[in-house]
């Protein structure tokens, strides 16, 4: 799949690895979407991206939201790329405390929604309106599309039921949803990132990043939001790369706790 003059758009688009693959994208020569909530995030970005860059506000959770971005994305020429970066965790615990509390159902809902049911909100109707594109080469592919997991999908810690539960949830959709998408002509893969030196780690002591870098065998330090970028560029060129989960993680295997 070509990247210069596609269409792409990324969800979580305004922070991040997200923005990373926006940026990096936007230099390869694709036009793309940012689509976030963060409305004063997004619109700085877009503008200081100028040409071929637009930014939507709203939420992956969203049918509307979502349609709205993607019929801006469909206007502005073929969108065919999807690189889904928008998720979280929206809290954790164990599943049941110590004194025997049990996991609160809303945190575990909650993220399992923005992760799991936003990705495939993304996913579904982006493919929806893929599919309705001529074949961008003799492959007949017609689109691509990458999620972003985490390693705590593999190996998550005490405390990351919900979080975990979420990411392998994604991680086991990229097989599904590649054979549902292959008569269509569309890739589905995923990055299962480990820990990623994003801005929220900014306001972290030193001597916390200190530790959990010691912890990555090699190289010693957080992954570049630049490197996830990469991935995500190599997964939308390798016409032959489907249905992959690869973790970016430094050959780090998380501890317990």
């Amino acid at each position: 799949m070509k990247i210069e003059g596609n269409v792409a758009m990324v969800t979580g688009g305004a922070s991040g690895l997200g923005e990373a693959t926006v940026r990096h994208l936007h230099g390869r020569g694709a036009t793309v979407v940012i689509f976030d909530r963060d409305a004063q995030r997004g619109s700085s970005i877009a503008a200081e991206l100028g040409e071929r860059a637009a930014f939507v506000s709203g939420s992956v959770l969203s049918e509307e939201d979502t349609g709205h971005a993607i019929e801006v994305a469909t206007g502005l020429g073929a969108y065919r790329i999807l690189v889904a970066c928008a998720g979280g965790a929206t809290g954790g615990g164990r599943t049941i405390d110590r004194d025997g509390t049990p996991h609160p159902l809303a945190v575990f809902s909650d993220t399992l929604n923005l992760n799991v049911v936003g990705t495939f909100n993304s996913l579904r109707l982006s493919a929806s309106a893929m599919s309705a594109l001529d074949p961008d080469n003799e492959d007949g592919e017609r689109g691509v599309v990458v999620a972003t997991a985490s390693i705590a999908g593999f190996e998550g810690q005490i405390g990351q039921i919900a979080y975990g539960s979420a990411k392998a949830a994604l991680i086991g959709m990229t097989l599904i949803a590649a054979r549902d998408l292959a008569a269509t002509g569309i890739r589905v893969n995923t990055i299962a990132p480990g820990t990623m030196g994003t801005r929220a780690w900014d306001k972290a002591p030193a001597s916390l990043r200190e530790k959990l870098e010691a912890k990555v065998p090699f190289p010693r330090r957080f992954g570049h939001p630049e490197e996830f970028a990469d991935l995500a560029e190599h997964m939308i060129t390798n016409r032959y790369l489907n249905a992959q989960v690869i973790r970016l993680d430094g050959a780090i295997r998380f501890d317990p706790k």
